[in-house]
């Protein structure tokens, strides 16, 4: 059955979660075609720590989301060793994103986003020739207090992809979010953090985190300002 309670998260910032969340600007689109999408999801996930990658062309392949990035094992796990934050969920959609982020240095959630968006935003100002602001200011960040909310969090950040055309009910399958990596085979190794989630639920299909993201009424926090998501 689902675990009812794990160790509270200490009201300090290195350690806990949040909720990272922002738009683009005018609520405008963010990803024009694939290529934007995949390397948005690259910053998300390798952005964990200082580690750099001298060409980001070669390993962000279309295959990626099916079969993860041509990253070598011992960027990896230099990757894993050195990080600042660790990922635990995220969805992208065409105008806004949602992570859940573990800060585990001083001042690492604010390291990762500046890596995250200001990567993100000189790429697409460069290959689209635009300029200024992509996203619309700061990103908004929430704590999350206990295990409760972390749980209904997750399922929330999953649900996402319900709200547009064709996913509805296919959401395990939205190749821009963490959910298939609960539910099927973790794309992306130790990389994306999924133990602390996974462990809490039953391998049976109706104890499953599957099972518990479709029937989740995450979108429930919305209406009473505890997620407070974009």
């Amino acid at each position: 059955m689902y675990a009812e309670s794990v160790t509270k998260l200490r009201s300090v910032e290195s350690g806990e979660y949040y909720h990272l969340f922002n738009r683009g600007a005018l609520r405008g689109n963010i990803f024009r075609e694939k290529n934007d999408w995949l390397r948005f999801l690259f910053l998300v996930l390798y952005s964990q720590s200082p580690v750099s990658f001298k060409n980001v062309k070669r390993v962000i392949q279309p295959t990626a989301t099916d079969e993860g990035f041509a990253v070598p094992l011992e960027q990896q796990s230099e990757i894993i060793a050195n990080r600042f934050v660790g990922l635990t969920a995220f969805c992208f959609m065409p105008n806004h994103f949602h992570l859940l982020v573990r800060q585990i240095e001083d001042h690492g959630i604010a390291r990762y986003m500046q890596r995250v968006i200001k990567g993100y935003t000189e790429y697409f100002n460069t290959k689209y020739e635009t300029s200024g602001h992509l996203f619309q200011g700061r990103y908004k960040s929430t704590h999350v207090s206990d295990n409760r909310q972390l749980l209904y969090l997750s399922a929330y950040i999953h649900r996402n992809s319900r709200e547009l055309r064709n996913w509805t009910g296919k959401e395990e399958h939205y190749p821009y979010s963490s959910l298939q990596d609960y539910v099927n085979k973790n794309r992306w190794g130790s990389v994306l953090e999924t133990d602390l989630i996974s462990n809490q639920f039953d391998q049976s299909e109706s104890l499953s985190y599957r099972e518990f993201v479709r029937t989740s009424t995450a979108k429930d926090f919305k209406r009473e300002n505890v997620l407070n998501p974009g």
